[in-house]
């Protein structure tokens, strides 16, 4: 279907790919672009500059909704509930404790947490943990200290086993923090599953979904289609980071599966994954997850019914702030005029640190889909001028 059919004015929507090229190919701000933007099950724009149509990119956070999919699929079936506590799981973590004191060279001094950790706190970022490159705390001084992010020093049990050392910077379920929190996820669906989460997303999601080029590692007849991965530099604006095709990281693979950030995957695959969401669960007859599931997820599950703003302890996230709230594993929009961007209350999304993004809209009935491949993901504001020119295209 054209444009126009889909409820979109086809010259504003055209504006947008003639945006981005002349505000940030053009001048090298970015390497390249690609972005889908859909109306059901129908694409209105499919747009890429510099760079394949079939490139494989870093999705990096775009991971989380996948994770947080895949483990709400073992609540549909009973294995493990929402309320549970977390030690129940991971006992590891079972005299966690919440900081006091300490760090650097003097040992951590905690106190036991007011409540238990439970499962959702660790779908929604409320868990207590962090995130080694906020650089705001002497715990996430601590995950650089130890390495704990990196995934070609760690398994799966390392990191659980280095993480059960460092205290929780809050008490589970009283602020929000961005955090490791979807890597643990990922580590109790391989825990609950008994399968690597690699083994579980093809076999679970991706091939039921015919999302046949989303993976951890990239097989090597298909890392040619990796670009290169760049990041910000003041002086050349950019500096390469991941070298492309079989001399990639993501070529070369890793001991540990970062459900918080791992993977890598297309355009068309992502659109696969984002027409589910929009279809209530289902795609092509295929059902992944359950309408009402889904709708769980995507509600606000901040206590009080409290945006960002009222609950975020971070200095950096892939959301803004102000009138959103937070799912089960994805940013979701409670108050669309406390945001000052065109959007629905509903609307759902998140994006990746290479500043990636993706958003679905069911009330508009809407997906976006954006790739580019440049950390961090604040460095421009890129991605919410195109969700404004989206808004904007639309036709009365």
């Amino acid at each position: 279907m054209s444009a126009d059919e889909l409820g979109f004015l086809p010259d504003r929507l055209a504006r947008i790919p003639e945006f981005v090229q002349a505000n940030y190919l053009d001048n090298g701000k970015l390497p390249f672009a690609s972005l889908l933007v859909g109306r059901g099950d129908d694409i209105a724009l499919n747009w890429n500059s510099g760079v394949a149509d079939d490139a494989i990119f870093r999705i990096a956070s775009m991971t989380k909704p996948v994770t947080s999919v895949a483990f709400m699929q073992l609540v549909e079936q009973g294995k493990v509930a929402l309320t549970d506590p977390v030690a129940k799981y991971i006992p590891e973590f079972a005299k966690l404790g919440v900081f006091v004191a300490g760090g650097g060279n003097v040992p951590f001094v905690s106190r036991p947490p007011a409540s238990p950790m439970r499962i959702v706190d660790i779908l929604r970022h409320t868990a207590g943990f962090t995130y080694s490159f906020q650089e705001r705390s002497n715990i996430d001084a601590a995950h650089r200290k130890t390495d704990l992010e990196s995934w070609t020093r760690n398994t799966s049990q390392s990191f659980i086993d280095t993480l059960a050392q460092i205290p929780l910077e809050f008490d589970p379920g009283t602020e929000w923090n961005y955090s490791v929190a979807t890597d643990i996820l990922g580590i109790l669906v391989e825990r609950i599953s008994g399968h690597t989460l690699a083994e579980y997303f093809q076999h679970q999601i991706f091939q039921p979904l015919g999302m046949n080029d989303t993976f951890f590692t990239v097989p090597a007849d298909k890392a040619g289609r990796l670009p290169e991965a760049y990041v910000f530099d003041a002086e050349t604006k950019l500096k390469l980071s991941d070298k492309a095709g079989s001399d990639s990281l993501w070529a070369k693979g890793w001991s540990f599966n970062s459900g918080g950030g791992g993977l890598a995957s297309t355009v068309a695959d992502y659109h696969r994954f984002c027409r589910m969401l929009l279809n209530g669960g289902a795609l092509d007859g295929v059902q992944i997850i359950s309408p009402k599931t889904l709708e769980l997820m995507t509600a606000n599950h901040l206590p009080g019914g409290r945006d960002l703003t009222q609950m975020s302890k971070s200095l950096f996230s892939e959301a803004d702030m102000a009138g959103i709230g937070f799912g089960l594993g994805f940013a979701t929009t409670i108050d669309n005029a406390a945001t000052l961007v065109p959007c629905s209350n509903g609307d759902f999304y998140w994006g990746g640190m290479y500043s990636t993004a993706f958003f679905v809209d069911p009330v508009e009935d809407i997906i976006m889909i954006f790739m580019t491949q440049l950390m961090p993901s604040t460095t421009y504001p890129v991605r919410r001028e195109i969700k404004t020119m989206i808004y904007s295209a639309l036709a009365a």
